[in-house]
């Protein structure tokens, strides 16, 4: 049984174990994060709990019954009410209805937790897995999203009203 937990100074070895398991995975569907990611990531790391604590932004992690990571799930640039959404999974759970799930107890979290009353998120056009856990997690296609908000690449804005 996994579980979605607010991302915490002591996760910090096995998110970045994670990151480093699945970049090339990742890469594939979505924007490489670059070497600089993985070299200063210890001060990016920080740097999010430190939004975490001034509450614009709220980041989670799925984590699995030893500890793994199977996923992050992120809340941020809380706006008057609405935040943005972004989310990954590890390649050896993708498909499996780990990330549609994960979504939805967010999406749950957002209102109950963070008062959260809209949720955007950009998918790639090339991006279907993402496109699915969006629809099937009541999120609707809004709007063009461009290549700017999606590392260079064209997609939709998806929304859902809390």
């Amino acid at each position: 049984m996994s579980e979605l937990k607010r991302l915490c100074a002591g996760c910090a070895p096995a998110v970045l174990a994670f990151e480093l398991a699945n970049r090339a995975y990742f890469a594939a569907s979505v924007s490489d994060r670059g070497d600089a990611f993985f070299d200063r990531f210890a001060d990016r790391y920080s740097a999010l709990l430190a939004e975490q604590e001034a509450g614009i932004s709220a980041f989670y992690v799925l984590v699995a019954e030893d500890g793994a990571v199977l996923g992050r799930f992120n809340l941020y640039d809380f706006e008057d009410g609405t935040a943005e959404l972004g989310y990954r999974v590890a390649q050896h759970v993708a498909g499996r209805g780990v990330a549609t799930t994960a979504v939805r107890e967010l999406c749950r979290l957002a209102a109950t937790r963070h008062g959260l009353r809209t949720l955007r998120a950009a998918t790639s056009h090339d991006n279907a897995a993402s496109q699915r856990v969006l629809a099937k997690a009541g999120f609707t296609p809004v709007g063009p999203a461009a290549p700017a908000d999606l590392g260079g690449k064209p997609g939709t804005w998806h929304q859902r009203d809390l």
